[in-house]
């Protein structure tokens, strides 16, 4: 077997676990549009966390009832 194949692989950029802290951006150089949009972009990316958020607790929620001890 191959040892490659033992390690978990690496998460993409823009997943769950990335980008870095220091890969945010650089706020004193961007002018009042860039700032309201660069905010419309993470409200829009948070109102997308918490579409998942609703759908991962329905999903639970189902399950947890669906194997309930009767």
């Amino acid at each position: 077997m191959d040892t490659d194949d033992l390690d978990p692989p690496r998460p993409l950029a823009g997943s769950f676990l990335g980008p870095a802290p220091a890969a945010r951006r650089d706020l004193e150089v961007m002018g009042l549009d860039q700032l309201n949009e660069y905010i419309a972009d993470l409200e829009a990316e948070i109102a997308r966390a918490r579409d998942a958020i609703a759908r991962k607790t329905t999903a639970r929620s189902t399950a947890e009832a669906f194997f309930k001890p009767r």
